[in-house]
C-alpha cells in the first residue's frame, strides 16, 4: 500500500531527507557516497534513509556486502496527487470568491445614468 502524503511530507520535512533524494537523482548509490555527499555521518545517513524508505521514497537492495539505495518510481506520486487536488480546490474556491466580488461590485455600482437631450429652443434659426 502507498504511504498516505502525511507520512511522505514528514519524511521530507527535514533538510537532510531532501538532501539525500536530492543525491539519489543521479541514480543508485551506496551509502557512504550519499553521506559524502552530506554534512553528517553514516549512522545519520542510515536513519534518514530508513524513514525515507517507510515512506516510499526510497528503495533498497543489496549487492555483496552493500547495500544501493535508489529513488522509488512513483514514490511522490501520493503527495503530487494530493497537491493537485488541493491546488484544484484552491482554485476553485477563488474562482467562486472573485465571481461573488465581481458581481457585488456590479451591484454596488449606480446605474449609467442616460444620456439627456439639450432643450430645444423655442426659436427655430432665422425665425424671431
Amino acid at each position: 500500500m502507498a504511504p498516505d502524503p502525511e507520512t511522505i511530507l514528514d519524511a521530507l520535512g527535514d533538510p537532510s531527507r531532501r538532501r539525500v533524494l536530492e543525491v539519489l537523482r543521479d541514480g543508485e548509490q551506496p551509502v557512504g557516497r550519499i553521506a559524502d555527499a552530506l554534512p553528517i555521518g553514516r549512522p545519520a545517513v542510515s536513519k534518514h534513509l530508513a524513514v525515507l524508505e517507510d515512506a516510499g521514497l526510497v528503495l533498497h537492495h543489496r549487492q555483496g556486502t552493500r547495500n544501493l539505495y535508489a529513488l522509488a518510481p512513483g514514490g511522490l506520486a501520493p503527495l503530487q496527487q494530493w497537491l493537485a487536488q488541493t491546488w484544484d480546490a484552491a482554485l476553485a474556491e477563488f474562482a467562486r470568491l472573485a465571481e461573488a466580488e465581481a458581481q457585488a461590485q456590479a451591484a454596488a455600482e449606480p446605474a449609467p445614468a442616460r444620456a439627456s437631450r439639450p432643450a430645444r429652443d423655442a426659436t427655430i434659426e432665422g425665425v424671431a
